[in-house]
């Protein structure tokens, strides 16, 4: 664990099903063991997942999925964890928690994915852009309108030195903080399309995870799983597929990428070899030879 976690076990899973959700209590409850860290993930029977954030951030993030994914679920051409439940915190556990449907599938790296995977995840992004923002307010964090804002900039650019300094990393942050805003309104996103959060069956793109990041803003935070995940070949076919967007746009995703990449490495490089190797994959992807 980290510092600042919140413990979770089976036992306390099976007390709050039982306490809050008594007709689901006797399912079998079994840890699924992943990479990230702001969830803890417990199967509930054969179709149902707990999840628990066990970070102080990641607090809300229970009710605020249990608001997006209904609303994004029957637009997107992929399974999606969907709210059934929404608990309450008690004395034993801090947070609000949820139930979702279980997305049945399997983590791939893009060089085992199908060859349609590119034009998959284009063609989600795009369902996803279709759903109406209504009034929703910019999102915070990845995908915000101020992209490179001063308390962006200087953790970046420490993040960069951090990581060894390569120039190539700060003109790509350079250029991204350069480039022109998003000036049309904004888009949703789910703003973390990396390996951890795509679901496959056998190699078809088939389920997406964790909406905690999502919301209404630039679309370039979804234009950036050209890094995070799809590798040169990929991104060449996605970013034929994205034909809408502009030389602007692609470099605010890299900025996004980039951003993602240098603050994650340093931190979870030597407690969290999942996530430190999605940063490492990122930058070799931005920047080949960054760490030679």
């Amino acid at each position: 664990m980290l510092d600042g976690e919140t413990a979770t076990d089976v036992s306390l899973v099976d007390e709050l099903v039982r306490t809050q959700f008594p007709h689901w209590h006797g399912l079998p409850v079994t840890e699924v063991r992943h990479g990230g860290t702001s969830h803890a993930l417990y199967r509930l029977g054969d179709e149902l997942a707990v999840r628990l954030p066990r970070r102080e951030w990641a607090r809300d993030e229970a009710a605020k999925e249990a608001d997006t994914v209904p609303l994004v679920a029957p637009h997107v051409p992929v399974a999606v964890p969907e709210p059934v439940a929404l608990g309450e915190p008690t004395g034993a556990y801090p947070y609000q928690w949820s139930v979702v449907r279980w997305v049945p599938g399997g983590m791939l790296p893009s060089e085992e994915a199908a060859e349609d995977t590119p034009l998959r995840l284009a063609t989600l992004i795009r369902a996803l852009q279709e759903v109406d923002p209504a009034d929703r307010p910019w999102k915070a964090g990845r995908g915000r309108r101020d992209h490179g804002g001063d308390d962006r900039d200087d953790a970046v650019r420490a993040c960069i030195e951090q990581v060894g300094g390569d120039p190539r990393l700060v003109g790509i942050w350079e250029d991204a903080i350069a480039a022109p805003r998003w000036d049309r309104p904004g888009r949703w996103v789910h703003a973390d399309l990396h390996v951890g959060n795509l679901i496959f069956t056998g190699t078809a793109l088939t389920g997406v995870i964790d909406w905690g990041s999502a919301g209404v803003g630039d679309p370039a935070a979804d234009l950036m799983t050209a890094w995070i995940y799809l590798d040169e070949r990929g991104r060449k076919a996605f970013r034929a597929e994205m034909g809408e967007y502009d030389e602007a746009d692609w470099a605010r995703a890299k900025g996004w990428a980039l951003d993602l990449a240098v603050l994650a490495l340093p931190y979870y490089r030597d407690t969290n070899e999942f996530l430190a190797g999605i940063a490492s994959r990122t930058l070799d992807q931005l920047c080949p030879g960054w760490d030679s």
